[in-house]
């Protein structure tokens, strides 16, 4: 990581979840490719950060191939909307690794991601628009 932020002219410092999505989107807007695991280490850190800011089982967000959490309701708040226990969800979203990083530095909308057909989101409770720009964590400096 620390290689790929001296590339991109950046200070490798610690950095959070939009921190990491923002790194990804620099490089590769700069031509760089980036692998795999570093692409599977920012999705996990965004929806680890998710999943604290708005705890739940009402709504899975699956973001394949590296990972799926279940969240609070969109848009009521933390721990809102209908209690699950087994199996998935009635709220299912479902987007790829470089629409997560978008939502999650504001490259994108989610109304954006959602006419561009960049993620799924079916249930009555599916809309996490709320959640994202993820904005703290990340350095202006």
């Amino acid at each position: 990581m620390t290689e790929l932020a001296d590339r991109l002219g950046l200070d490798p410092g610690p950095v959070g979840p939009v921190g990491l999505a923002e790194l990804i989107g620099r490089a590769g807007a700069a031509g760089l490719t980036v692998a795999g695991p570093v692409q599977a280490l920012a999705v996990r850190t965004i929806l680890a950060e998710l999943a604290r800011r708005q705890p739940g089982r009402s709504v899975e967000l699956r973001v394949p191939p590296w990972a799926a959490v279940q969240l609070g309701a969109g848009g009521l708040g933390p721990g809102a909307g209908p209690k699950h226990h087994r199996g998935t969800p009635p709220a299912v979203v479902e987007t790829d690794p470089d629409t997560l990083l978008a939502l999650a530095t504001g490259r994108t909308s989610w109304t954006q991601a959602l006419r561009q057909g960049r993620l799924d989101a079916s249930g009555a409770h599916a809309d996490l628009s709320g959640l994202f720009p993820l904005t703290d964590g990340l350095s202006t400096d």
